[in-house]
C-alpha cells in the first residue's frame, strides 16, 4: 500500500498538537492561533465541534475511557478539562507556569502536567 494523503480538513489557526480518541471516532486538534480544539468526527472526517479553551493551548491528553481531554494552556498556567460528550470545558485547573505537556496515567485517574521546572499531578477523579 502506497502512503499517500487521503483528504485535508480545514481547522482553526495555527494547529499544533493533535490527540485521537480510544475507539478512534474522533481526533482534537490544538489551534494555538485560534485558541480553540477542532474535535473531527474520522468517519466522516468534518469537524464537528470547535471549542474555545485559552490563550496558547499548548499540549492535549484523551483519558483512557475517551470522556475527557486535557489541555494544556501555557499562557494562564491551567488545564482545560473537556467533556467529550458534550465537547466543553467542564473545569480549568491552575497548574502553574508554562504547562507544555500532559499525559493521563492507563487507569485515568491521575493527570500528569510538565513545565517549567516541576511536573503537576491532578486526580482525575471518575
Amino acid at each position: 500500500m502506497a502512503l499517500e494523503v487521503l483528504t485535508t480538513i480545514p481547522v482553526g489557526g495555527s494547529p499544533n498538537r493533535v490527540a485521537v480518541s480510544p475507539d478512534g471516532g474522533r481526533v482534537y486538534v490544538l489551534n494555538g492561533g485560534g485558541d480553540t480544539v477542532s474535535v473531527i468526527n474520522t468517519w466522516s472526517n468534518v469537524v464537528i465541534s470547535t471549542i474555545p479553551v485559552g490563550d496558547l493551548p499548548d499540549s492535549v491528553a484523551i483519558s483512557p475511557d475517551g470522556a475527557r481531554a486535557y489541555v494544556t494552556i501555557e499562557n494562564a498556567g491551567t488545564v482545560s478539562v473537556i467533556n467529550t460528550a458534550t465537547n466543553t470545558v467542564t473545569a480549568t485547573i491552575t497548574v502553574g507556569t508554562g504547562p507544555q505537556s500532559v499525559t493521563v496515567s492507563a487507569d485515568g485517574q491521575h493527570v500528569y502536567v510538565g513545565g517549567s521546572g516541576s511536573v503537576s499531578v491532578i486526580t482525575a477523579g471518575s
